[in-house]
């Protein structure tokens, strides 16, 4: 609303919050506004994105990504270090924990191997745990043709979402994994400019995002009230499909689920963590009706079938339809 009323952004910068609130027909009672301090520290961060090479899109330009300017909020900028054209493809979003078991690192790291491979991008957090492994598997599809003398124009690439300001990686053990997903033709995404501090519901937001990127969003494990669940939450309130990997009923996450659900039980009953996030799991998802695979090509079949099918077994079939 700003964008269409105001000429330049040191119009705005003269403005009292009074009058921006006229503007946009809504009140800031807890808000603090400088404009010149902020309009000072907006060419900061201009400057800063030029010397490092970080690109922008606003919500309006052509090469934002259409399914996240879908959404009912998207975000009005996205930062961008790396190739912006692989927000433009074909994409499936990955999420997972981060006390991963070893079946569950070979599930996501095959997933995202097999999904680049087949010219789809995958989006992810660049979290520890399953986002790592689903973003090391597009890298090293990159990687494994490039050493093969291979066309790689036709690969999907990799999308790592971060919690952080653009000018960040999150952790910071991923930094070398970072520079890998630009080298092979993806990028590192942020809503945050540089120098923005981190806050910790950063990462709800990122997870929002995770989620609006994709058509479907693929769950490879995830213990009760993992943050991986809010993804799925935001996937489903978007209408985007949610697919659960069959790892997230191996025998580690499920003793791994045991001890979480004992944790959160816990902060339950000392009033530290809502009853939601204490039953929140992925059990309760597949018994509503989201699907299980096993793998990417699994992925593509589930895609093709009729909604729910997945989710019946013949009793329950013949139930519905008699």
């Amino acid at each position: 609303m700003l964008a269409r009323k105001l000429s330049s952004a040191e119009e705005l910068s003269l403005l009292t919050l009074d009058e921006i609130g006229a503007l946009v027909m809504r009140s800031f009672p807890k808000a603090e506004w400088n404009g010149k301090n902020n309009l000072r520290e907006a060419r900061r961060q201009l400057e800063i994105c030029k010397g490092f090479n970080i690109g922008w899109l606003k919500v309006s330009d052509s090469g934002y990504p259409v399914l996240l300017k879908s959404i009912t909020n998207p975000p009005y900028l996205i930062f961008v270090r790396g190739n912006k054209e692989a927000l433009c493809g074909q994409t499936v979003s990955v999420v997972g924990t981060r006390q991963l078991s070893p079946e569950g690192k070979k599930a996501a790291f095959n997933f995202g191997y097999e999904a680049s491979r087949a010219g789809i991008s995958v989006v992810s957090g660049l979290a520890l745990g399953a986002d790592g492994y689903a973003h090391k598997g597009a890298v090293d599809s990159f990687m494994d043709s490039e050493e093969n003398g291979e066309d790689c124009s036709s690969l999907g690439k990799t999308i790592a979402v971060l919690p952080c300001s653009i000018d960040q990686v999150a952790p910071v053990s991923h930094v070398k994994l970072a520079e890998n997903i630009i080298k092979s033709g993806g990028c590192l995404v942020s809503e945050y400019g540089p120098l923005i501090p981190f806050a910790s519901w950063h990462y709800v937001q990122r997870n929002r995002i995770i989620a609006a990127l994709s058509p479907a969003t693929v769950v490879v494990e995830a213990p009760n009230g993992s943050g991986s669940l809010i993804t799925v939450d935001f996937a489903l309130e978007f209408g985007r499909d949610v697919m659960f990997h069959e790892a997230c009923f191996n025998e580690y996450a499920k003793k791994i689920n045991e001890t979480v659900k004992q944790n959160l039980e816990k902060q339950y009953n000392n009033k530290k963590v809502t009853r939601h996030k204490l039953e929140v799991s992925v059990q309760g998802f597949v018994d509503e009706g989201a699907p299980v695979i096993r793998n990417f090509e699994d992925y593509c079949k589930c895609l093709r079938e009729c909604p729910g099918t997945r989710s019946l077994n013949k009793i329950q079939q013949l139930e519905l339809f008699n």
